[in-house]
């Protein structure tokens, strides 16, 4: 989801900058039909992780448990909270679902939080009903979308494996007819990295201002590359390095689209804290919420051995209790030295703990390649643009 975008700048309108919060804030991310979806995308990394759990799905969240989470949450939190819903694919479990959610946020709401909810979606279910309520509501939307119409319907299909975006494109549009706020999630894989050009120019066609762009994951704990979406560090590198300059000539002519990626690396330029984890160089805390209440640290590592509690029985200071015993946050505080001394590390930060966790003894991050060919190209330009944003 688009998160923390702040106008700091007349040319660079939208640069996200990280903001220091002192406050007890809580950020969820909930799977309100655990790992259910009416689409079966090839590269789901979340079926991965699921069918390398005891237990693959946990089925619908009750009324009971939404209820607890709300409570335990709201209660628990001085800021604000954050609810992001997802999946699995959220609206199957129905609008009735979300409407007693907004009740409990209020219900429980005693410390005037500021709360905010956003909603990850295929957009393959969406209609006017959702729409009306996301709009009412101030949902935060985020839709995902794999490029042109030819390569999204190539890897993300419907339950009988047809292609989806016919479908989703027109259920955007209603999106817009609603004004209701969305982004576009984009996953790389190869068929993206080689045609961004065409991507960008067609993303720019429909008006699709906000964009998140994520390296495609290879399943949890196999060797990399090996899979016919896997992306490559050389692929990926000249993948962003071609994004950032349509970006970046965009933005000289004041037309340019939020990109949450190089939003961040501005920010972090101009020596603010990204509000991306992975651009932050360590994870941050949050609570990702299946289906039956149990609580994980991370979307990416939702499996048996960093399960942290249940919030139908556990209050928040224990989660985070056992939170620090599997010691996750820990864990992605780790660096290579090769990292530390490297010109880039001020931008790159090692990236996500996903990519450099698992199978690497010296823990450096698999896209190491490609992150050296973007800034290798991109590097000073990313300073200036920081520059600009300290001048303001």
């Amino acid at each position: 989801m688009r998160q923390g975008g702040q106008a700091v700048a007349p040319a660079c309108p939208q640069i996200a900058l990280g903001e220091i919060v002192t406050m007890r804030n809580i950020s969820l991310l909930i799977k309100p039909v655990s790992g259910i979806c009416n689409m079966m995308c090839e590269y789901c990394f979340y079926c991965d992780e699921a069918a390398k759990r005891e237990q693959k799905f946990y089925g619908m969240m009750s009324e009971e448990t939404l209820k607890n989470m709300i409570r335990r949450t709201m209660l628990h939190s001085e800021g604000s909270v954050s609810y992001t819903w997802q999946g699995g694919e959220p609206t199957l479990r129905g609008l009735d679902f979300f409407r007693k959610a907004l009740y409990l946020q209020k219900k429980y709401n005693r410390n005037h939080l500021q709360v905010i909810n956003a909603f990850q979606t295929n957009g393959y279910g969406i209609t006017d009903d959702w729409c009306m309520f996301f709009k009412e509501n101030k949902f935060l939307v985020g839709v995902s979308v794999d490029g042109l119409p030819e390569i999204h319907d190539s890897i993300r299909h419907n339950k009988i494996g047809d292609g989806t975006f016919e479908q989703i494109n027109k259920n955007i549009k209603l999106l817009d007819k609603y004004n209701v706020e969305y982004n576009i999630l984009t996953v790389v894989t190869p068929k993206v990295a080689k045609n961004i050009k065409s991507i960008y120019a067609f993303y720019k066609q429909r008006g699709w201002h906000y964009q998140q762009y994520i390296a495609c994951l290879d399943p949890y704990g196999e060797e990399h590359g090996k899979m016919s979406y896997s992306i490559l560090p050389e692929q990926y590198g000249k993948f962003l390095v071609e994004l950032f300059k349509l970006w970046y000539k965009d933005l000289q002519e004041g037309c340019h689209p939020y990109i949450r990626q190089f939003e961040n690396y501005v920010g972090l330029a101009a020596g603010y804290m990204a509000e991306s984890c992975e651009q932050r160089g360590k994870c941050g805390v949050q609570y990702v919420v299946e289906a039956d209440g149990s609580v994980y640290p991370c979307d990416f590592f939702v499996m048996d051995k960093f399960y942290l509690g249940n919030l139908n029985t556990d209050i928040i200071s224990k989660i985070d209790e056992k939170r620090k015993e599997v010691g996750f946050i820990e864990c992605s505080e780790r660096v290579n030295q090769k990292c530390k001394n490297c010109t880039y590390y001020r931008l790159c930060r090692g990236g996500c703990m996903r990519n450099r966790e698992l199978g690497d003894k010296e823990y450096l991050n698999y896209f190491c390649e490609g992150y050296q060919i973007f800034f290798e190209h991109c590097y000073e330009e990313i300073l200036k643009l920081g520059d600009r944003v300290n001048y303001r």
